[in-house]
């Protein structure tokens, strides 16, 4: 979500100048008012924090609605480490910037832009041809003021790292569909592929172009191609002593049908000899991690993270690995089953700074090197999902808890100290209590989960419940800001989200309990966790709702199909005819590797297309929901479930958002999704006064 001002023809602007307010006298504050629909709009994305090297001041990005445009927008801000000078550093009226780095000197800000170069400048030798809306990496002064842009690659930049001696930068560019120079045509030409994978969501139908490593120098804007080939190179890690620069790749015949990925390095110059770093058969910093290498301060190791062989795909935790450059010898210094993510390097070398999963809660933690020890430096309920450390040792985290969403703060010795809240607004809104939940499932095991009790909660009163199940499979509802459950619980539902069997957090064994075998043991701990708050005197039985998106869709589908107590249930972006998702989605990898093809696994795919299969069984009035670009999930998963269903006259909706990827991202859409479904549960929930 992004907020769009006035900037000058187009180019990023810093801001020069603040406005202060006067000081009035006060009236007394309001009493808090619950947290509605229209409050979405108003919810700001912090994200990217980034330390300069003297750890004196943050920069980052903030995401806001711009209503005007219906889109988000992110502009760039900084704050001094003391919490002072907090300013805005980019105003664009129809373009964002992202991912904010700060040069090695601390005199710069690069970071990424969709705006266009102003219209004086002519095509730079890292591009040419028609100008088009695409990313390209540009640079401002780290005070604030006019921004250029330093590469001009007609397909753009997806991601950029410095070079420590901040003259020139490493950037990942995908090959651009024609050559340099050549007009776009009036119609795009054929798609043709032959490639095993040939979607990937965000990006369509796959081909033949690639991305590949280049490096820029920044005074002249040159640009050399240092790796080619059939194959992707991404995030990109310049060493410390500035003659390497790692990366991340798959290799072999064909690295469509694999997921191990491996660590690369090569020398920063044209024609150079790549080396391939890691060499373990599994995911070596598979991109889903949104984690690069991290090179040790005195350039001789890389932290990384590591997956378990293929066939666990996401079911196997990440662990925090580090390999010896020369050598190649690669150990796990905290072998935990739990995932790790977005490790940094302490200034000593002895340790590193990383986010460690939990049941519940992500933390940010210090792993000691020599003996394996991991120390948490967050505590409590709590969901931290990014952060950045200077060179010397100042830390700051991105994450919060149940009320409040992503929050930039210092991490230091008596605790957290808030640098970027965008969110105050919050204050003004009464907003519902999270709790734990843990209860026996009938298989005598453990389960946890969440409850928000509504607004104005009576003991010894019921109320309608909605079952809220989480995406994945392989994922958690942690203690994080869930804007829909305080809209649930401000309009008189309990909610009730339960981390069933197959949700991370807690261990290998837990997660791959649903491994090939989707909607079985998960389905029985969801409605084992119904019956707990039942139980309680909190649920009523005869108000149930259940819903979720992705796999919290297909897990959906497959509690109705197994239970007919249901009033109500919405369905967003799932699937539940696996036969016609294989080679229609994005998994073709992951349905082979895990449920093997439908000509030779006749009864796993029947397991997993179980409500499809059966979908006589449902009699759940049920919404469906899809986006009509997503090839992650696409809409014939929500299309077939829907047709299924108007077949034999059960109450149902289809609702498809066009243009949208398997995340919505358009404001209005957004919107439209809470109000939907807020009334959907409502017509089947709640009592008719």
């Amino acid at each position: 979500m992004r907020l769009r001002l006035m900037a000058a023809a187009g180019s990023v602007c810093a801001l020069l100048a603040t406005a202060s307010a006067a000081a009035v006298p006060s009236a007394p504050p309001a009493p808090p008012v619950p947290f509605g629909v229209d409050d979405l709009a108003r919810l700001a994305d912090v994200a990217a924090p980034d330390l300069s090297a003297d750890g004196k001041a943050l920069v980052y990005s903030v995401s806001t609605v711009n209503a005007k445009e219906d889109l988000a927008q992110t502009d760039l801000w900084r704050v001094g480490y003391d919490g002072t000078g907090r300013v805005q550093l980019t105003r664009t009226p129809t373009h964002s910037e992202s991912r904010p780095l700060w040069s090695p000197d601390g005199r710069a800000i690069a970071f990424l832009s969709d705006a266009p170069p102003p219209a004086k400048a002519k095509p730079g030798k890292s591009g040419g041809g028609e100008e088009e809306e695409v990313s390209q990496v540009w640079l401002m002064p780290a005070a604030g003021g006019p921004a250029r842009p330093i590469t001009r690659f007609p397909s753009g930049v997806d991601d950029y790292v410095w070079s420590p001696d901040g003259k020139r930068i490493a950037v990942i560019v995908r090959d651009s569909e024609r050559p340099a120079g050549a007009a776009k045509p009036k119609h795009p030409p054929p798609i043709v592929s032959e490639r095993y994978q040939f979607k990937e969501d965000g990006t369509g139908y796959l081909g033949e172009r690639r991305t590949h490593l280049y490096v820029v120098d920044i005074a002249s804007g040159k640009a050399e191609q240092i790796t080619t080939g059939k194959h992707d190179e991404i995030l990109p890690s310049w060493s410390p002593d500035g003659k390497l620069v790692a990366y991340v790749t798959k290799r072999g015949v064909d690295p469509d049908r694999h997921l191990n990925y491996d660590i690369y390095v090569v020398e920063p110059k044209a024609g150079a000899s790549e080396r391939q770093l890691t060499t373990f058969p599994g995911s070596d910093l598979d991109p889903y991690w949104e984690t690069r290498p991290a090179w040790s301060p005195d350039s001789t190791r890389i932290a990384y993270l590591r997956s378990g062989e293929d066939k666990w795909i996401y079911y196997a935790p990440w662990q925090l690995a580090v390999v010896d450059v020369a050598s190649g010898h690669e150990t796990v210094p905290a072998p935990i089953d739990r995932c790790f993510t977005k490790p940094h390097w302490s200034a000593d070398g002895r340790g590193v700074f990383v986010l460690v999963e939990q049941s519940g809660v992500t933390h940010l933690s210090r792993v000691e090197l020599d003996n394996g020890r991991v120390t948490e430096l967050t505590h409590g309920d709590r969901f931290d999902y990014d952060l950045a450390v200077s060179r010397n040792d100042r830390v700051v985290v991105l994450g919060d808890g149940d009320l409040h969403p992503y929050r930039i703060s210092a991490v230091e010795g008596d605790g957290l100290r808030v640098l970027a809240d965008h969110n105050e607004f919050l204050a003004t809104r009464a907003l519902a209590a999270v709790e734990t939940i843990r209860f026996r499932n009938r298989d005598g095991g453990e389960i946890e989960g969440l409850l928000v009790k509504p607004h104005g909660y009576a003991p010894g009163r019921r109320y309608p419940t909605i079952v809220r199940l989480h995406g994945g499979p392989v994922y958690q509802f942690s203690h994080e800001f869930m804007p829909d459950w305080q809209v649930y619980a401000a309009q008189g539902f309990a909610v009730l989200a339960i981390n069933p069997r197959g949700s991370s957090g807690r261990g290998f064994d837990f997660a791959r309990a649903i491994y090939a075998d989707w909607g079985s043991v998960d389905v029985r701990d969801v409605l084992d966790g119904i019956e707990h708050v039942v139980a309680l005197g909190i649920a009523d039985p005869q108000r149930l709702g259940v819903g979720g998106w992705s796999y919290g869709a297909i897990l959906t589908n497959a509690v109705i199909a197994s239970d007919t107590r249901f009033k109500a249930a919405i369905s967003g972006a799932g699937a539940s005819n696996m036969y016609g998702m294989y080679g229609h989605d994005q998994y073709i990898r992951e349905y082979e590797l895990e449920l093997g093809t439908p000509w030779a696994n006749r009864d796993v795919y029947d397991r997993a297309s179980f409500p499809f299969l059966h979908a006589d069984r449902i009699t759940t009035p049920t919404m469906f929901q899809c986006a009509g670009e997503d090839v992650n999930v696409p809409c014939l998963g929500a299309e077939q479930m829907y047709q299924a269903l108007r077949s034999r006259n059960v109450p149902t909706r289809l609702v498809v958002y066009p243009g949208e990827s398997h995340g919505l991202t358009v404001p209005s859409y957004l919107r439209d999704r809470m109000a939907r479904n807020l009334a959907w549960y409502q017509r089947f929930l709640q009592e008719v006064p």
